[in-house]
């Protein structure tokens, strides 16, 4: 039985487009270009972050958030960066009796803003907050200290195959891959990802129907 589903943020549950378009935007690139590079890092099972370093060879990534905070031009969430099944997917599961976590990698930063955002759910915290990012298996560690559940009973919700549903498999959790964002939609026909996930969502209102069963 399903005690506690846990969420990545970026593509399960929010957009990445207004992301994208707002580094595309700083680095002075059409945001096509940014998008399509976007595609082929992912396409190479690379991290999105070579996006950036292909529209600026030698950028310093984390250099260039600085500047771009210290311009008032950094991270933003809003309510139109959700995914619209997001607040009835989650709000039917705590009516469940589900515990609700949203777990990712993100910055601190980008945790205050999830939590402005006042989700339904018990517990927003990212991989900046705790100082360990996925694939890592510390991240995992930590899912399972804050499910307050047994492995078997904590269900991890994601679109990575190397980030979330193979290392959250590998931990010991029920893992549902959701075929969402470039990740989720290029690799849910794969063999590793069918054999991995235990379900294979194309919405998050797939869930409520997985835990009453």
């Amino acid at each position: 039985m399903i005690e506690t589903i846990v969420f990545d943020v970026g593509e399960t549950i929010t957009r990445d487009d207004r992301y994208w378009a707002s580094w595309a935007d700083w680095l002075e690139v059409p945001r096509h270009t940014l998008s399509a590079l976007v595609g082929a890092v992912v396409s190479r099972g690379q991290d999105n972050a070579d996006a950036l370093r292909l529209a600026r060879p030698g950028i310093d990534v984390a250099a260039e958030y600085r500047a771009r905070e210290a311009a008032g031009r950094g991270e933003t969430l809003e309510e139109c960066d959700l995914y619209s099944d997001v607040r009835p997917a989650l709000g039917a599961l705590r009516e469940l009796g589900v515990r609700v976590i949203v777990a990712g990698n993100q910055t601190t930063r980008a945790g205050e803003l999830l939590r402005s955002l006042a989700l339904p759910a018990d517990l927003v915290v990212t991989s900046g907050e705790w100082g360990v990012a996925k694939p890592e298996p510390g991240f995992f560690h930590r899912v399972l200290e804050v499910a307050q559940a047994q492995p078997d009973e904590t269900l991890y919700v994601g679109d990575h195959p190397a980030n979330d549903v193979f290392p959250a498999k590998a931990a010991g959790l029920c893992v549902a891959h959701i075929r969402r964002g470039p990740w989720g939609h290029l690799w849910a026909g794969s063999r590793e990802v069918v054999a991995a996930a235990d379900w294979r969502i194309n919405s998050l209102m797939e869930l409520a129907d997985i835990v009453r069963s």
